[in-house]
């Protein structure tokens, strides 16, 4: 039974869509929570040490609470204070080795349990991930990784199996692309590893770094964190340890694209602008005026956003997570840009969604090609992954009428009491069942 508890009497999540009433302005304050990408991996990471390890600003969100019942499926005793933001992981000494698919299909983010427990237990079956639908994010990296250090790793009925019943190897692995996952994996199963790993051309994003951070106060040896080579030296065992999880990224960016589009004013409390340089530099060519502040940073537009071209990259390029926000502010603003996505192929989903609302967006390859207007319609879309959802909300903050956006059980997996924090700022939005969806249930 999970030791979760959750926020009573909140609204927010009563329904399955957002309905959201344009045109709006937002201006106010708002404060920013421990990321999810940073929170579901510090979760699986604390497999590695036996005991009470205790998380800190950590998001009430969906996928939280996914994970913490796949550990507790694990043998964890998982509790969630949604209160002060912790939570409390109980690690047993030899934890169960088997991640079921009813779990692991909801959330990507399942399968980095799979280098905590080959380096703690000898052997891992994880089921083959599911998630967002936003393109293809095979486990090669993983699984070849993983090799490199020892573990025979094969597929079998839809599970990744691995076994190391001697230990894992130290080795020197390259990674042929700077996967996020891959390197969380290898460094969660390189910490126990006899002898020295050194991850070549590994992912650079804070979120790694917070890991590594979590790591070493349980007691590993890692240098280079936050570089592109990353050089481990294993331990025999890992103790319990206390950590607080990074600002959200991702959440920061959405707060700041949704200042520019409606025009806005908004203090981002807790955001990170150093984690965030290129898309507020590109915010700032856009017309924005971004100041820090003592504890975040506030972004300002009082005039028509300039169309801006971006690409993707891993990090510390634009990030792919906002992607949808920067094409839905080119799609009200003046001029025409290219937004061009390198990192997943399936982004460009959500664009036809977008174009019910009046968005004028021609995809080409992995380009596409937007030409301002001044003013969306609202209209219902779907949102198809977890910053779709939330792009195409803040769309309808800059359309005449009512936009609803169905399917908001994606944008619950990453942004906690967003429609509270988009009223909070000044905006018509509420969470409801759509008509379609009741007519249908009364009907069978």
């Amino acid at each position: 039974m999970t030791g979760l508890t959750r926020n009573a009497g909140s609204g927010d999540s009563i329904g399955d869509a957002f309905r959201v009433v344009g045109p709006a302005r937002l201006v106010g304050k708002v404060a920013v929570r421990g990321a999810k990408n940073s929170a579901l991996k510090l979760m699986a990471a604390s497999l590695l040490a036996p005991g009470k390890n205790k998380l800190l600003n950590v998001p009430h969100i969906a996928d939280v609470e996914i994970m913490a019942e796949l550990l507790e499926r694990l043998g964890c005793t998982v509790t969630h204070n949604t209160e002060d933001h912790t939570l409390t992981i109980d690690v047993p000494e030899i934890p169960a080795h088997k991640a079921d698919y009813d779990l692991v299909r909801k959330m990507r983010a399942s399968i980095n349990v799979l280098g905590p427990l080959i380096a703690r237990v000898g052997e891992a079956d994880v089921a083959l991930p599911g998630g967002d639908a936003i393109g293809s994010r095979g486990l090669d990296f993983h699984i070849a990784g993983l090799r490199a250090l020892g573990a025979e790793v094969h597929s079998e009925h839809g599970y990744v199996i691995a076994k190391a019943p001697n230990g894992l190897a130290g080795t020197n692995i390259s990674l042929e692309f700077p996967s996020v996952g891959a390197t969380e994996n290898l460094m969660t199963a390189a910490v126990l590893a006899r002898g020295r790993t050194v991850i070549e051309n590994a992912a650079r994003e804070p979120d790694i770094a917070d890991i590594g951070e979590y790591l070493i106060a349980m007691g590993a040896k890692i240098e280079g964190l936050g570089s592109s080579t990353i050089t481990i030296e294993g331990v025999e065992r890992l103790r319990p340890a206390t950590h607080a999880t990074l600002a959200d990224r991702i959440v920061t960016g959405t707060w700041a694209f949704a200042a520019v589009m409606t025009q806005g004013d908004i203090t981002i409390i807790g955001g990170r602008p150093e984690h965030l340089e290129i898309p507020l530099d590109k915010l700032v060519a856009a017309g924005a005026v971004i100041t820090t502040t003592p504890d975040g940073f506030r972004v300002k537009m009082d005039r028509r956003p300039s169309a801006v071209d971006i690409a993707t990259l891993p990090y510390p390029g634009f990030p792919t997570d906002l992607q949808p926000m920067a094409i839905c502010m080119n799609a009200i603003a003046q001029g025409h840009a290219i937004v061009t996505e390198n990192v997943f192929e399936g982004r460009f989903m959500f664009v036809n969604e977008l174009k019910r609302l009046g968005a004028t967006i021609t995809v080409d390859g992995h380009h596409a090609a937007i030409n301002g207007i001044s003013e969306l319609s609202g209209a219902p879309v779907l949102a198809t992954d977890i910053r779709a959802g939330a792009g195409l909300v803040l769309a309808g903050l800059v359309s005449e009428g009512v936009t609803i956006v169905e399917d908001g059980y994606h944008v619950d997996r990453g942004y906690p009491d967003f429609a509270e924090d988009l009223r909070s700022l000044g905006a018509d939005v509420t969470r409801i069942q759509p008509k379609l969806k009741k007519l249908l249930s009364a009907l069978t």
